[in-house]
């Protein structure tokens, strides 16, 4: 009975060996032919995929849940495009955000980035839609950076006309622990990937990222926000924790 099963798999291997011989004899065989250049796949240099929970607490809404999913590919080490989409939940709404950035660092030794990102947030049961195209420049590095534009926000309100403003964009960070294991640094500004506020409702942001490897990163931070998630309030202080993961390979 051993016997027996050490030969068939010997009879399998020659079998299969023969086919792709005999492929490789015949004048007739037709080899598949090679995948045609791609100059996005071939000069791809980074994938990213990301994945986290923000538990927010204003006087606004008391209580505001947010699952978000990002995405991003970098092309030739300096043109990087990311998006992703977060669905939001409060006792009486539901939120629903979405963006779109491209980013260029066109200089080799001089650590400038233009950026353009598109924001929509849209609170359905109000009738609520904002577009932002928020087109900014950063200069920045590992350690410290800033991030300046200008906001042309487009939104709407129960169907009626939609309203345009320009608003100034801002946003900095500074990291103090910057390692291959862990970062820690602090962040405020007025946006971010998924929001453009008004120039008055900053939040101040303590950041904790921590590198398991060369693929997995996790990520944490802590919220101070001086309004809430929708800008309802503007005096009133709302605090917010972010959790979750990213991938990049």
């Amino acid at each position: 009975m051993n016997k027996k099963i050490l030969i068939i798999p010997l009879i399998l291997f020659f079998a299969v060996f023969n086919i792709f011989a005999d492929e490789d004899d015949d004048p007739d065989f037709i080899p598949l032919p090679e995948r045609a250049p791609n100059v996005f796949i071939d000069n791809m240099t980074d994938k990213e995929i990301e994945v986290y929970m923000r538990s927010e607490y204003n006087r606004s809404n008391i209580f505001y849940g947010e699952l978000s999913l990002l995405g991003g590919l970098e092309f030739y080490n300096n043109l990087r495009v990311k998006g992703g989409i977060s669905i939001g939940m409060t006792e009486s709404s539901t939120d629903i955000h979405s963006f779109f950035r491209t980013n260029y660092a066109p200089f080799e030794k001089i650590p400038v980035t233009f950026s353009l990102i598109w924001i929509y947030n849209g609170i359905p049961e109000y009738e609520v839609h904002t577009h932002s195209l928020l087109p900014f420049v950063t200069y920045g590095s590992s350690r410290a950076g800033i991030s300046a534009g200008v906001n042309f926000r487009f939104t709407s309100f129960f169907g009626e006309e939609t309203q345009f403003e320009s608003i100034f964009s801002f946003n900095g960070y500074v990291n103090f622990l910057n390692t291959d294991d862990v970062q820690i640094g602090l962040s405020a500004g007025t946006f971010g990937d998924f929001y453009a506020k008004n120039i008055g409702a900053y939040s101040l942001k303590l950041n904790i990222y921590m590198y398991l490897d060369s693929n997995w990163t996790i990520l944490n931070e802590i919220e101070l926000m001086q309004s809430g998630g929708d800008g309802f309030s503007t005096n009133f202080y709302g605090f917010a924790w972010r959790g979750g993961a990213r991938y990049s390979w």
